[in-house]
């Protein structure tokens, strides 16, 4: 099997301005993602696609062999991420020949080991499905205490059933997606934008491993975190 992973890294960012360059423990977001993918050693290349020259700079100072230039349109508040990571496949593909399985490893999830790299690209080889997901188990659930809200503005239990779950133990296990791991089989990839297929398995993570930096709360929770665990002083 040959094994790519991308990272996909834009310039911009609202929620936390600059994220992927911002040091966190010292090193640039970036890097965390980078040093997990190239310590797992079951990689057949890394690549890193973004707009920004910076950011690939970075990235090739720190081992990555494959930077990609991503073109303006696919690099916008509202494009979607597959394309960019079809274009960077194909990009690596011109010198590096055809993969079997892709994955995206999202760049704000530092907390992910290299060994959860390698366990999940184990799962979805071992399964024969189509795409792999990480996720953590919810805290919250549809069943029990997620509500939503109604045309009329009044609430509802998101996910109801009959008779209704009156004891949280009793609700299905639900996951919150972690957004740190997303595997495709190659022609699964190219065929499809969607997300989830009827074969879509989930790679388990736990909860301290889970945090992904989409706002600024998110980014001072996890420094405090590798402060706890003796990461950074």
């Amino acid at each position: 099997m040959k094994r790519l992973a991308v990272i996909c890294a834009r310039k911009g960012s609202k929620g936390v301005p600059g994220k992927n360059l911002r040091l966190l423990g010292g090193v640039p977001m970036i890097v965390h993602t980078i040093r997990q993918a190239l310590d797992s050693g079951i990689l057949d290349a890394l690549a890193v696609s973004s707009d920004s020259e910076e950011i690939l700079e970075v990235a090739g100072n720190h081992g990555v062999d494959h930077l990609i230039a991503r073109p303006e349109h696919l690099a916008t508040d509202t494009a979607s991420k597959v394309p960019a990571i079809r274009h960077c496949v194909e990009q690596v593909e011109i010198t590096s020949g055809t993969f079997d399985y892709i994955a995206d490893l999202d760049c704000t999830s530092p907390f992910r080991l290299p060994s959860d790299v390698v366990a999940a690209f184990k799962q979805i080889e071992d399964a024969n499905v189509s795409t792999l997901i990480s996720g953590t188990k919810a805290r919250k659930l549809p069943y029990f205490n997620i509500v939503e809200l109604t045309a009329d503005g009044f609430v509802r239990i998101s996910k109801s059933t009959n008779p209704p779950i009156i004891r949280r133990q009793d609700s299905p296990q639900c996951y919150d997606m972690n957004a740190s791991i997303h595997i495709w089989r190659r022609d699964v990839l190219f065929a499809s934008d969607a997300r989830f297929h009827d074969d879509t398995i989930l790679y388990e993570m736990p909860f301290e491993r889970s945090i992904d930096i989409d706002y600024e709360i998110e980014f001072v929770l996890n420094e405090l975190l590798m402060k706890r665990f003796g990461l950074i002083k």
